[in-house]
C-alpha cells in the first residue's frame, strides 16, 4: 500500500517521540537518549516528546519531520534538514526542556558524551536524513523508502546537491534499506569504549547525490 506523506504536526509529537527512540536504538536495546537521560521509559518518551515540541526547533523538532500514513495512522518518520546548525540547536532544545522536567543540562551532556569518540558529522553543506524509523508492524512494506524519496526531492528543491545519513554499524536492515534508497559507504568510526556501552561498534555514514 502506498503511504501518505505529510509533514509532521504539534499533535504528532508521541509518535515522533517514540519513532526517535527507536531510530536512535536501532537494533540494540539502548541508544543516547537512554543513556543520557538516565531515566526509565515514560520519563524518557516524555522528555523527547516536549523537544519534539519546544521553542527551541531541533533535529527531534516536529517540524522537521515527514511521517509516511497508512489509512489515517502514522506508520513511519524521519526528520530531513540542512546540517549546518545541528549541534547548537540540539544543545538549546536539550537545555530549554531540561529546565521544564527539572534534569540538569549539563548533566545529560556529560552522561551523552561518550557519543562523542565515534559520531560522524556530516559536512555543513549536505542534506541531513535522520531519525528514520517505522512501526514494527509496518517494517518491509516501502515506507521509509517513500519517506526517503521525498526527503532526497525537498533536498533537491531546497538547493542541496548530496544528502547524508548516519546509522549504527551491524544495522543490517538500514544498511540496506539505504543502499536500496542508492546511498553508499562514505566512512565509518569505530571506539572500544562506545560499544561497550551500546553493544555496536560505532557509526557508519552513507552519502549520495541529489
Amino acid at each position: 500500500m502506498t503511504p501518505a506523506i505529510r509533514p509532521a504536526l504539534p499533535e504528532d509529537a508521541g509518535f515522533i517521540a517514540a519513532n526517535i527512540l527507536s531510530a536512535q536504538r536501532g537494533h540494540r536495546s539502548r541508544g543516547w537518549f537512554d543513556i543520557a537521560l538516565d531515566c526509565p521509559e515514560p520519563q524518557c518518551l516524555d522528555f523527547v516528546r516536549r523537544l519534539a515540541v519546544a521553542r527551541a526547533p531541533s533535529w527531534w523538532h516536529v517540524s522537521q519531520f515527514i511521517i509516511a500514513e497508512v489509512d489515517g495512522m502514522p506508520a513511519a518518520a524521519l526528520c530531513a534538514l540542512p546540517v549546518a546548525g545541528t549541534d547548537a540547536a540540539a544543545g538549546g532544545a536539550i537545555k530549554e526542556v531540561a529546565g521544564e522536567t527539572g534534569q540538569i543540562a549539563r548533566e545529560i551532556f556529560r552522561r551523552g558524551a561518550y557519543i562523542e569518540n565515534c559520531w560522524l558529522p556530516a559536512d555543513d553543506a549536505d542534506w541531513l536524513i535522520e531519525h528514520v524509523a517505522s512501526l514494527p508492524a509496518r517494517r518491509g512494506c516501502g515506507h521509509v523508502q517513500a519517506l526517503i524519496a521525498h526527503a532526497l526531492a525537498a533536498g533537491k528543491a531546497a538547493g542541496y546537491a548530496r544528502a547524508s545519513i548516519p546509522f549504527l554499524i551491524g544495522n543490517e536492515p538500514a544498511e540496506r534499506c539505504y543502499a536500496k534508497a542508492g546511498f553508499v559507504f562514505a566512512e565509518e568510526k569505530r571506539d572500544p569504549a562506545f560499544e561497550a556501552l551500546i553493544g555496536a561498534p560505532g557509526f557508519r555514514r552513507f552519502t549520495r547525490t541529489i
